[in-house]
């Protein structure tokens, strides 16, 4: 049986790429990681994609007048790539193509840092979290749509963060989570833990 293709889609600097890259690896992810698909040229995640013997795609959203052009330049190689699994890893851009959405329904997540639906949009949900006065954060990990960090939760997990003196402390603390919670969630979809029941997805216990 051939391993799941797994797409990462990643802004930044690719910590969470990382820690997949590495699981994937070790064997603790069943699954092969086709292609990095970056909105920036200087990402961090690059270096990492070449490191990992990983090919990387870079989408160029300034010549596109209309968003959802890149959007769909980003379905292109998916489909090219036979993905299976599109993994939002520090990605910062929305995703507003209906036909991406529609085609990858239930096989596009991504992790946010907060514990959803709070701080729900937010590009610095730790640091929100942190300043709200928060005792206890954590990690949602959910199914991408087009209502921004709303669709369907696939995990949670709690990080308690009151002995954190900074936001930033907050956001390492639930960053160590994160790695560890998203190469879990990914290797139950290599294993076919998940199955669409309607218009929901339904986690298959063993």
């Amino acid at each position: 049986m051939s391993k799941l293709k797994i797409a990462v889609l990643a802004s930044g600097r690719g910590s969470n790429f990382k820690a997949i890259a590495e699981a994937v690896k070790k064997g603790e992810v069943d699954a092969e990681i086709s292609i990095l698909i970056t909105d920036k040229q200087d990402a961090g995640a690059i270096q990492i994609a070449k490191s990992y013997n990983i090919l990387v795609q870079f989408i160029d959203f300034t010549k596109y007048s209309n968003k959802e052009d890149g959007d769909l330049e980003i379905k292109k190689v998916l489909d090219s790539k036979g993905v299976g699994l599109v993994v939002l890893a520090g990605y910062m851009r929305i995703l507003r193509s209906r036909a991406l959405l529609d085609a990858y329904k239930f096989k596009i997540i991504n992790i946010h840092p907060s514990l959803l639906p709070a701080f729900k949009g937010s590009t610095h949900a730790q640091n929100d979290a942190f300043d709200y006065g928060c005792k206890v954060s954590g990690l949602t990990i959910h199914f991408v749509t087009a209502d921004v960090d709303g669709g369907q939760i696939i995990y949670q997990e709690a990080v308690d963060i009151s002995d954190c003196k900074t936001g930033s402390e907050a956001a390492v603390k639930i960053l160590k989570k994160e790695h560890e919670a998203y190469k879990k969630i990914i290797d139950s979809f290599s294993k076919g833990k998940y199955e669409i029941k309607g218009n929901r997805a339904e986690f298959v216990r063993n």
